[in-house]
């Protein structure tokens, strides 16, 4: 057997192998990257920045039916498989091409969508709706206190109408504090924004990084396809247990 086509057809079998786990993955990152972003939902105005995820959780389950179709093809030693995988392949190296690129530019409105969301959230708490546990959640998880800081605190309604404190969600844990705003000792006094904002884009830039491995991944079974079906149209196509 051709050495070439030989290495090609143990590459798509590989590759279909690599499709399964590569499908996993992919619907871990995606549902690791919706729970994220719905944690802190009520601080995010823009839904849209959800798109790189949505298309993550769709490639993933195509990638499951792409693993079972070029381990078919290639072991039925089927042309027109091999010519279905590689319109696959096709379709979902773009639509992996499109989340990286979707990934990218919403990376960038995170700090502007955060901006005009957060000071409307923290203005509404008061201790009993439901942007008070978002706030309380938001700052006990990332122990920050404040969009900025813990200063802004004395700008809020809630300040005002209690005796000059900030919430107990401020508080440094394992410590005696009951919000007492002249006692910063005790508080976590960086601000959420920031905080907030290097999370959601680790989480989106970890996401990026596997999407543009896996489309690597895919332009290789692309070229593996090409080899074959150039060798196949001069040489009869050789079995691969020849």
């Amino acid at each position: 057997m051709d050495c070439g086509i030989l290495t090609s057809k143990s590459v798509l079998l590989i590759l279909s192998l690599i499709f399964w786990a590569a499908g996993a993955a992919l619907s871990y990152v995606g549902a690791y990257v919706i729970k994220s972003y719905r944690t802190f939902d009520n601080f995010l105005e823009d839904k849209y920045t959800l798109i790189p995820a949505a298309i993550i959780i769709g490639v993933a389950v195509v990638l499951f039916i792409i693993g079972l179709i070029g381990c078919c093809a290639t072991l039925r030693e089927s042309k027109v498989g091999l010519s279905f995988f590689m319109v696959i392949l096709l379709l979902v190296f773009a639509a992996e091409v499109a989340a990286f690129v979707f990934g990218f530019i919403y990376r960038g409105k995170i700090k502007g969508d955060l901006e005009k969301s957060m000071s409307d959230v923290f203005q509404k708490y008061d201790g009993k709706n439901a942007e008070t546990a978002a706030v309380d959640y938001l700052q006990s998880q990332l122990q920050c206190c404040g969009v900025n800081n813990y200063t802004d605190w004395s700008s809020r309604p809630w300040f005002t109408s209690h005796n000059s404190t900030v919430p107990v969600s401020c508080c440094k844990a394992n410590s005696t504090c009951t919000g007492q705003f002249d006692k910063p000792e005790l508080l976590n006094v960086q601000g959420c924004e920031a905080k907030l904002e290097k999370l959601l884009q680790d989480v989106l830039s970890y996401a990026m990084l596997v999407i543009l491995g896996f489309a690597i991944i895919k332009f290789f079974g692309m070229l593996s396809i090409c080899v074959i079906t150039c060798r196949s149209g001069r040489n009869e196509y050789q079995p691969l247990y020849a």
